[in-house]
């Protein structure tokens, strides 16, 4: 009996990193937290908001994403095509069917939501279908349920979550002050406020900037590993090669206007809006596409077993 697809799909070098991330960016915002305090802030408020907005994250942003898409979840009589490929890649990869949604919209795309396999919703664009050929469209929508699999989207929508409080905190600060619990009437005491919150302000930039960063290299990984497992679910790494060609070519000729709307969710993206006005690989949510055709190009090899 062959091995299932999941058993070579399952990337441990994600999950580490994932992990790893994760425990940086807890690391980080102990400091944070402890400045924080140090500044006057109000312990009770930070843990209030903090999780306040971590449960909405979690419970409500794949509800948030579909409508910043204009996207609509469809039955499988109003999208037979794409449910037919859903539903064949999911008996491959041994995973629960998704719910399945269509966004309206010109720009090729497609991305996975949702905070575990059973909660997940996968959806492409009418572009995206227009666009691609049906086994173009399979090693897409493989991709996106490799992001289901590894789990990759909640790890990055909670460490989304840690940069969205530090720049919570210093627009709150920069609005309300912090630290004036003691300080009415003491120039003495405001000028300690002063002083509080430049370090918490300093301190709250570092911390957006690690943040950045860890979410920047976490973002182009998984981008790598939902690729290898597309290849590996479908056995067509072409296919997968062949539609990220057709989607970066297409993008690059829709007008900005037409991209900037969704644009907030671009690292989720399999190709991401706007790329071509990427300053540089360090800002950018993606690997460099020359570098995903070339891993997809090592795959189909592999398995043509040709010696690289």
């Amino acid at each position: 009996m062959s091995p299932r697809p999941t058993s070579f799909g399952r990337d441990t070098g994600l999950q580490l990193r994932m992990t790893f991330t994760l425990f940086l960016l807890g690391l980080v915002y102990v400091v944070f937290i402890g400045v924080l305090f140090a500044a006057g802030a109000s312990g009770v408020l930070i843990a209030v908001i903090a999780g306040a907005l971590l449960i909405f994250q979690l419970f409500a942003s794949d509800k948030l994403a579909l409508r910043a898409m204009g996207a609509r979840e469809v039955s499988p009589q109003e999208a037979p095509q794409l449910h037919a490929i859903v539903e064949r890649l999911c008996v491959q990869a041994d995973l629960p069917k998704p719910r399945v949604a269509i966004a309206e919209t010109r720009m090729p795309n497609a991305f996975a939501i949702g905070r575990s396999p059973k909660t997940a919703t996968v959806c492409a664009t009418t572009g995206l279908m227009e666009l691609l050929t049906p086994a173009e469209l399979e090693g897409v929508m493989a991709h996106e349920l490799t992001h289901v699999q590894n789990r990759d989207v909640m790890v990055m929508t909670i460490a989304s979550f840690f940069a969205t409080v530090a720049s919570f905190i210093v627009q709150s600060g920069v609005f309300f002050g912090f630290g004036y619990g003691g300080g009415y009437g003491n120039s003495d005491g405001d000028g300690d406020n002063d002083n509080s919150f430049i370090v918490l302000l300093l301190v709250s930039v570092l911390v957006y900037a690690v943040s950045f960063v860890l979410l920047q290299a976490l973002s182009r990984y998984r981008e790598f590993s939902a690729d290898r497992g597309s290849a590996i679910i479908t056995g067509r790494p072409s296919a997968l090669s062949s539609a990220l060609v057709k989607i970066a070519g297409t993008i690059e000729k829709i007008p900005t206007r037409d991209l900037r709307a969704p644009a907030e969710l671009k690292a989720f993206y399999i190709f991401p809006a706007g790329a071509k006005q990427s300053l540089a690989n360090l800002f950018s949510t993606h690997p460099p596409l020359e570098k995903r055709l070339a891993a997809l190009e090592r795959l189909e090899r592999q398995l043509q077993g040709v010696p690289a």
